[in-house]
């Protein structure tokens, strides 16, 4: 391994260096969750059903294995609650001690865990009742919560309520024009590399649903109270997809539009929790008339995005403007979608140094979790590989990446390096 030498950012104690996961994304055979229902349905907009996805369910100790060997000090996985509670009222008892038992192993293995309730996927139940537009959907996932308790009490300090609350009420409202129009009316029609799956929709042309929107205030509230009174150790939070608008001159009230409607919403509602997740990829151009194509000359990832480090730098400071001093910031995603592992540790090196910027200027940030722990299914497709962990689609063998090698140098280093590359580390081996 190198240590980085010259100029650079010490990263404070305490600071959390890891990679995240969801649960439908890497566990597989998530069969009691709506999007396991979608994956299945005759006609569905899916191209590809995530089946038994990177097998995580059996194999999460290998994963937290790789994480500590290559030098990570935290892990944040996601815990679902179809498997939690597969019909309305009736919690089973295996799942919860699986979970725990995730947990716990994270613990062990000296990582911090850092643990999300919601990822998109709810129960069918749930859903097939309403989902968060129910009379009752608040209520419902603050009884999740309450479960959920039990799981976290070995020793959780960051847990997640809800995972991109701006996306879920975007989904909601691509899921009604869909249903009047056709996937096709709201899929990238100009991308170089078109995308598949979830990736093919530009999140910055669809309205979110405000009435989701505000469900999913209250759901968060009511969970952070039920999670805050049974378990007064716990620092509660929620993430937020941040979209990095960016104004194209004399566009700037209509950049603050979409900002608000999109993202600063959720993010001003987040001035009474504990901390706030930003997950920053790429930057979104705003003309007077909306939302710009990526450039044609612009390099883009394997999900149509441009190529844009910098956006985690720049999310990271919009983020604690809009929410002020008092909450500090946890990046719990970042990260690119490519097949060339060269792209993803100079993108991760510009992203970082971007971060770092910030923090410089007194932003306070708790860590950083890289997307993806491993190559998972993205919505619909295995295509855009985020990981830094490649998973053999056939025999679910992990092999660590050289990106993730140098992140976790950087992460045992205890150091950003100002003008570099990531640090380089020494093999670690496949599972």
């Amino acid at each position: 391994m190198t240590t980085p030498t010259g100029p650079g950012l010490d990263l404070p104690n305490g600071f959390l260096m890891g990679a995240s996961t969801s649960a439908h994304q890497v566990e597989g055979n998530n069969v009691s969750s709506d999007w396991w229902g979608i994956e299945q349905r005759p006609g569905t907009f899916v191209a590809e059903p995530s089946g038994d996805a990177a097998d995580s369910f059996h194999r999460w100790p290998e994963d937290m294995d790789l994480l500590r060997e290559l030098g990570f000090n935290a892990y944040r996985f996601g815990i679902e609650w179809a498997r939690i509670e597969p019909e309305r009222g009736q919690i089973s008892r295996a799942a919860v001690a699986h979970y725990r038992a995730m947990v716990e192993g994270a613990l062990e293995r000296g990582l911090t865990p850092v643990v999300t309730l919601h990822h998109f996927t709810s129960p069918r139940w749930f859903s097939e009742g309403g989902g968060w537009l129910a009379p009752d959907s608040a209520e419902l996932f603050a009884a999740f919560a309450r479960t959920a308790v039990e799981i976290l009490q070995p020793g959780v300090r960051y847990v997640v309520t809800i995972n991109e609350p701006n996306m879920l009420a975007v989904m909601h409202a691509i899921r009604e024009v869909a249903a009047q129009h056709g996937w096709e009316s709201i899929a990238h029609g100009k991308q170089k590399d078109a995308p598949t799956g979830a990736a093919a929709i530009d999140p910055a042309s669809i309205e979110p649903d405000a009435a989701v929107a505000e469900a999913l205030i209250r759901a968060h509230r009511a969970a952070s109270a039920v999670l805050r009174s049974a378990a007064p150790g716990l620092r509660v939070g929620w993430t937020i997809a941040n979209q990095v608008y960016q104004a194209e001159p004399g566009a700037q009230e209509v950049a603050d539009a979409h900002a608000w409607l999109r993202e600063d919403i959720f993010l001003e509602a987040s001035r009474q929790d504990d901390w706030i997740g930003v997950q920053a990829y790429t930057r979104h151009r705003i003309g007077k008339e909306g939302p710009l194509p990526v450039p044609d000359d612009a390099e883009t990832t394997l999900t149509g995005w441009e190529y844009y480090p910098q956006a985690l730098g720049e999310a990271v400071r919009h983020t604690a403007e809009v929410v002020g001093p008092q909450v500090p910031v946890l990046v719990t995603e970042n990260g690119i979608a490519t097949a060339d592992d060269r792209r993803r540790i100079d993108y991760t090196t510009r992203a970082l140094a971007s971060l770092a910027e910030a923090m410089r200027d007194g932003i306070e940030v708790l860590g950083y979790l890289h997307w993806s722990a491993l190559d998972n299914y993205e919505w619909g497709t295995y295509r855009p590989t985020f990981g830094l962990i490649a998973v053999d689609r056939e025999t679910f063998v992990r092999t660590p990446k050289e990106s993730a090698r140098r992140l976790g140098a950087l992460a045992r280093s205890g150091r950003i390096p100002e003008g570099a590359e990531l640090p380089e580390a020494g093999a670690v081996s496949s599972r």
